[in-house]
């Protein structure tokens, strides 16, 4: 019994030297009360940087107070700062302020209610907060004599303007895309809803890079299962840095291993606005103006913005050309592999003579033709990329055809197959998401090789088997392949086709659950009568 009890009392004894330390430690984060003492506490955590400017002034006359005002240059606006700041604290103090002041009351109170013109101010007690805020942009005022400080918002500095984006152009409809500030980009979506339902939620991830994240969703419309998931979610990341939303992505998606995207992005706020309509949850990160929506369905990434500002007719028939370039773009080369290879019964008599005659002096078979072809023109897409833009797109063309007419004229490949490759590149340029074109591409080279090993059989398997794949997936929740399965009849509204705007009156079932009617569900207007003689 005296072992255990000196065992009791052994950790009796640590766990208050633990609580001794961690109080410590809180002490240690604490402002001091001392002005210059905490001046040379920031200095010494930021390495004496260059760029942080530390600015040590004088309120008041009998007794002086002295104070400083730390920013960091380039990250603040510094006419905000010699205005509102400087002009307020130096120059244009009222003698009834000043009174206050030398007087000894509470300087921090008055200097907040009376003197300082500036909307955003936020008190500090904290080390850690304080270089948080001197790193992010805010202005610190601190004064001599009080272990409290203010956060004072003044950020700035130079950054993008609101541009059209590169990535996903429209002929009709808005041209302004999101920019690299968080600010901008919340900005911009309020202006495409103006209600106060439209609730902002802000979080810091990263250990190093404190980067600031905003959830955005409609009160009311949401399901509040996703929100509470997406917090978690993000809560449960532990990392160094996130310098961008693929960070996020990567770190919250539901299928690791899933070549499907089960994220959708888009840096276009007309479809962000869009999707936070349907009852869905947009995670922007400071830094890049790639947003997150949360959950994300397979056919969002078939969708365009351009397809709800033209006529449903047109739009619809554009949607089925996806529709047609997407089963192309995946299954093209396949399809020409498991024809010439295994059925060539399937061809007219002539045309499989003209191909025959055609790969007479090809030494290779058609999967390996096939191989060589996209895997020559995968190097020539990254290299367009990468090249300067001003070159990049000359050389991709006359690359394109240069090689292409040498190894049709070197006997290496035929030209049929040459017609195949181009037909099944620019299908994949239809598709308006460019993570799913991505999947295609990586999905089109198992499919070449089952085609190549059995056939249309093979083809078949394999089509089955990613079938099944995608109706296994989950997006928060949420079936990755709804409304096709399960089966949705309301949904199926915006899907092959988009029906007339007055016949969408309802939200996806099984994304908004708490207010499902978008619009009361109206009749079609009745012809007008023939006027009479």
């Amino acid at each position: 019994m005296s072992f255990f009890k000196k065992q009791r009392k052994n950790r009796v004894n640590l766990s208050s030297f633990e609580q001794d330390n961690q109080n410590k430690e809180t002490n240690k984060d604490l402002l001091k009360t001392s002005l210059q003492g905490n001046i040379q506490h920031v200095k010494q955590q930021l390495g004496n940087s260059g760029d942080i400017v530390i600015r040590e002034i004088q309120i008041g006359k009998e007794p002086i107070v002295k104070a400083c005002i730390f920013y960091t240059d380039g990250l603040v606006d510094t006419n905000a700062i010699q205005n509102f700041i400087m002009e307020s604290l130096m120059l244009v103090i009222h003698p009834d302020q000043e009174q206050m002041i030398s007087s000894q009351q509470n300087v921090l109170q008055v200097l907040k209610d009376r003197i300082l013109a500036v909307g955003d101010i936020q008190d500090v007690t904290e080390f850690s907060s304080l270089l948080t805020s001197l790193l992010s942009g805010d202005v610190i005022l601190l004064l001599d004599g009080y272990a409290q400080g203010f956060t004072i918002g003044m950020r700035g500095g130079k950054d993008r303007g609101v541009m059209e984006s590169t990535t996903e152009t429209v002929v009709r409809g808005p041209k302004e895309g999101f920019t690299e500030n968080l600010r901008t980009n919340t900005a911009l979506i309020r202006r495409k809803i103006k209600t106060p339902r439209l609730w902002l939620e802000s979080k810091k991830i990263g250990k190093l890079t404190k980067t600031d994240v905003a959830i955005m969703y409609i009160d009311g419309i949401v399901n509040d299962k996703v929100v509470e998931e997406v917090h978690k979610r993000l809560d449960r990341i532990d990392i160094d840095a996130i310098l961008e939303s693929g960070y996020i992505e990567e770190l919250i998606q539901d299928e690791t291993y899933s070549p499907f995207p089960t994220i959708y992005y888009s840096e276009r706020p007309d479809v962000i606005a869009a999707e936070l309509l349907e009852g869905k949850v947009a995670i922007l990160v400071d830094g890049t103006p790639i947003v997150l929506v949360v959950p994300a369905l397979f056919i969002s990434f078939i969708q365009s913005a351009e397809d709800y500002y033209q006529r449903a007719d047109i739009s619809s028939l554009i949607r089925l050309l996806r529709f047609f370039s997407l089963f192309i773009a995946l299954l093209g080369p396949s399809l020409y592999i498991a024809i010439t290879t295994y059925h060539q019964e399937m061809l007219p008599t002539p045309l499989l003579v003209s191909l025959a005659a055609q790969r007479e002096g090809v030494p290779f078979p058609a999967f390996i033709e096939a191989l060589m072809m996209e895997g020559a023109f995968e190097i020539l897409r990254e290299a367009s990329l990468r090249m300067p833009k001003a070159i990049g797109q000359a050389i991709s063309i006359v690359g394109t055809l240069v090689i292409g007419t040498a190894a049709v004229e070197a006997g290496i490949v035929s030209p049929a197959m040459v017609i195949v490759v181009a037909i099944t590149a620019i299908s994949s340029f239809v598709l308006p998401a460019f993570t799913l074109s991505m999947s295609i591409r990586m999905l089109r080279f198992p499919m070449m090789a089952l085609a190549a090993s059995f056939g249309i059989f093979g083809l078949i398997v394999g089509f089955i088997a990613l079938v099944l794949h995608m109706c296994s997936l989950r997006s928060f929740g949420v079936p990755y392949m709804s409304p096709f399965g399960p089966f949705i009849r309301e949904d199926m509204k915006d899907t092959f086709f988009r029906v007339p705007l007055w016949r969408m009156f309802s939200r996806p079932r099984l994304i908004s659950q708490k207010n499902n009617k978008r619009e009361q569900a109206l009749a079609p207007k009745p012809p007008r009568n023939k006027m009479e003689n």
